[in-house]
């Protein structure tokens, strides 16, 4: 297998039509060690039959895609399983493929739904595409290689839709999305805050009524990078020099949870730890400052709040339907902090987990209890992000 250079980052919404409990467009993402393939699915009509048409579309899609069968041979099972709506004669679905190889090879196939936008060093960009006649249908494909923060919107046609009738009488037309993503766009933007800025946008010119199912999904092109969190003492004080140099190698973030693990990266680094006096949160103790590391946090307090939070994540990233609240990654506090850092900027991750009795609890006598705690915790953060697709390590010392 060849190196990956790439880290995909994934996100999308929707809005579901108005009197609908289902959504009538779908997104589907399979990743594997070496691609990562996006498929969004826009069935005909909305409700049910919508749903069915779009669920069966984008799972078949991504899972032979993925499998390496070719678009053609997608196109031929899609026209051979889709149940055929009576009243109309046809089976019928829009689809938007994605794939991204991790050594930046992209690959992009759209049948009949809104074109794709891509953002290239802040600029949109326009690869050439190629249509072919696929089991009587247009598809359009496009190949290209990758470059660092390339962004891919697609979306359904509840998107231009949106408007229409109200407050934009022929909806909101392509060029104007293409304007807003140029213009809102920010380099390090994640996929979720352009997702989230899309389909803000469509739910003010629906004031808050779809017309339409409705779907963003963007995709994040990024360099992988490890971020390193340094979690707890090591067994052995003499250790502690080597432990600091390993958290040191990360190419990304560097973390430092819990106020004993920072007085000993302090010591190791010759400097001082400078702890804010201002709290963020009621629940969450407030993070320090530590010239070289990204990231100064508080250890199992903010660690079980992390673990919350980026539970809420999950569950909001997984649901296709626009969540009642987003999560505001702008909060200061520390489980914030950390958890947006690990979501949003980083591809590998590294827990580097101290196996010491913490001596800030030996007063207590509650230093197993912590220590089997702090491990519970960090196990449990791992699993979570290996569900986003990170690649994620534990190591003791």
């Amino acid at each position: 297998m060849m190196d990956s250079n790439y880290f995909v980052d994934t996100y999308s919404t929707s809005l579901f039509k108005k009197n609908e409990e289902l959504c009538g467009d779908m997104v589907d993402v399979i990743r594997k060690p070496d691609e990562t393939v996006i498929v969004l699915a826009d069935g005909m009509g909305s409700g049910v039959k919508a749903n069915i048409l779009s669920t069966l579309t984008s799972r078949i899609i991504c899972t032979m895609i993925s499998g390496d069968a070719d678009i053609d041979d997608c196109v031929e099972t899609i026209s051979e399983t889709l149940p055929v709506c009576h009243e109309r004669g046809i089976a019928y679905s829009t689809f938007t493929i994605v794939r991204v190889k991790h050594t930046g090879e992209v690959y992009t196939a759209e049948f009949d739904g809104p074109e794709i936008v891509i953002v290239r060093n802040g600029v949109l960009d326009e690869p050439e595409k190629e249509m072919r006649i696929i089991g009587g249908k247009e598809v359009w494909e496009c190949r290209f290689m990758a470059q660092r923060d390339d962004m891919i919107v697609a979306f359904s046609d509840g998107v231009i839709h949106a408007g229409i009738g109200r407050l934009i009488n022929l909806g909101w037309k392509r060029v104007n999305v293409m304007e807003f993503i140029q213009r809102t766009y920010m380099r390090n933007m994640s996929a979720r805050d352009m997702t989230q800025g899309l389909i803000g946008v469509c739910e003010q010119l629906y004031e808050g009524e779809p017309g339409d199912d409705t779907t963003v999904a963007v995709v994040r092109i990024i360099p992988k990078n490890v971020t390193r969190i340094m979690v707890g003492p090591a067994t052995s004080p003499d250790m502690d020099q080597l432990e600091v140099e390993r958290l040191l190698m990360a190419t990304g973030k560097k973390i430092v949870c819990g106020g004993t693990t920072s007085k000993i990266v302090a010591r190791v680094l010759e400097r001082e730890v400078h702890v804010e006096t201002e709290y963020h949160s009621e629940n969450v103790p407030p993070i320090g400052h530590l010239k070289g590391v990204d990231l100064v946090t508080e250890g199992v307090l903010t660690l079980t709040a992390a673990e919350r939070l980026l539970t809420e994540y999950i569950d909001e990233y997984t649901n296709n339907k626009k969540p009642e609240k987003y999560i505001d990654f702008s909060k200061k506090d520390g489980a914030t902090r950390l958890i947006k850092m690990l979501v949003d900027d980083c591809s590998d991750i590294v827990f580097m987990v101290g196996e010491a009795n913490n001596p800030a609890h030996q007063i207590a006598g509650d230093q197993i209890l912590s220590l089997d705690v702090k491990v519970r915790i960090v196990n449990s953060l791992a699993e979570k992000l290996r569900s986003l697709g990170k690649n994620v390590t534990l190591e003791g010392y």
